[in-house]
């Protein structure tokens, strides 16, 4: 007699969906991920294309038998492993594995996914089966050729530097290079003072806001252009009461501004700021 086949991750999961969807189904477990890189050299070759090679793992032996045993029997086989990029990765190995070994005979592999284990969700995934996501794939197939390549070029150093360390990962060895290298930056770093000037201003008795000094006759303050608190209490003493007009007005707040205003108002109310200069040292 002829069954449909699901197979999912987990042996507790397999018991409750079995459940839900009765006799006309054989629900088995994978046990999380059936094939994995061997831990040896040329198991990812980036010159041939990112190529990876893959193995058994020895959990997976005993649970791949009773699925094989299964396939038999089965006229479809459901791959209903978990919707995030690892369980993704597994119904992709799974696929892999059995048309590899050509175990699947006439029946067809279909995925299927759910957000939850209710009997609702699971028979509307059995209706609504679709093609295995090739881009949560790739995303798996690059996160393993980097902790592979990562992890044997640096670890073997990591072994001889730390004694007991187990070994280098994708993430810890980029973090790691950032701080290192941040860290040079600040003991390489050499102070430059440099000062600024700022004033607050109001039009009228309106609220006061506060403006930095950016031009000195016509020339752009850079960041370095006052050196020294003699330079900045120098040119705050030039300019007890300056005018401001042109572009300075653009960056009053909108409730100081003066747009609307005939040019004989706005020129009185340009007359009317006034400065209070606070020389500020960086």
């Amino acid at each position: 007699m002829s069954t449909k086949l699901v197979i999912v991750e987990s042996p507790a999961k397999a018991k409750t969906i079995n459940k839900y969807l009765g006799k006309d189904f054989t629900v088995l477990a994978s046990y999380g991920h059936i094939r994995d890189l061997p831990p040896k050299d040329g198991s990812v070759r980036p010159a041939d294309g990112f190529a990876m090679d893959w193995e058994l793992g020895e959990r997976a032996k005993r649970p791949l038998g009773e699925i094989v045993k299964a396939l038999k029997n089965a006229d479809t086989v459901y791959l209903a492993t978990d919707p995030d990029r690892e369980g993704e990765a597994i119904a992709w190995h799974l696929r892999e594995y059995l048309h590899e070994k050509k175990l699947t005979g006439k029946a067809p592999l279909r995925r299927v996914a759910f957000h939850e284990i209710t009997r609702t969700a699971v028979a509307a995934a059995i209706v609504n089966p679709r093609d295995i996501d090739q881009q949560l794939v790739d995303g798996y197939l690059a996160r393993r050729a980097l902790d592979y390549l990562v992890g044997f070029s640096l670890s073997p150093v990591l072994w001889q530097k730390l004694p007991g360390a187990k070994s280098a990962g994708r993430v810890q060895s980029v973090a790691l290079r950032l701080i290192c290298e941040r860290e040079s930056e600040i003991e390489t770093f050499k102070s430059q003072e440099y000062w600024t000037i700022e004033g607050d201003f109001a039009v009228n008795d309106a609220a006061k806001f506060p403006a930095r000094l950016t031009h000195v006759d016509g020339r752009k303050l850079e960041k370095f252009s006052i050196p020294d608190e003699k330079t900045a209490r120098d040119i705050a003493d030039l300019r007890p009461r300056a005018e401001f007009h042109g572009s300075y007005l653009d960056d009053v707040p909108p409730g100081h501004r003066t747009e609307g205003a005939c040019p004989q108002r706005r020129e009185r109310l340009t007359r009317g700021l006034r400065q209070q200069h606070h020389p500020h040292r960086n």
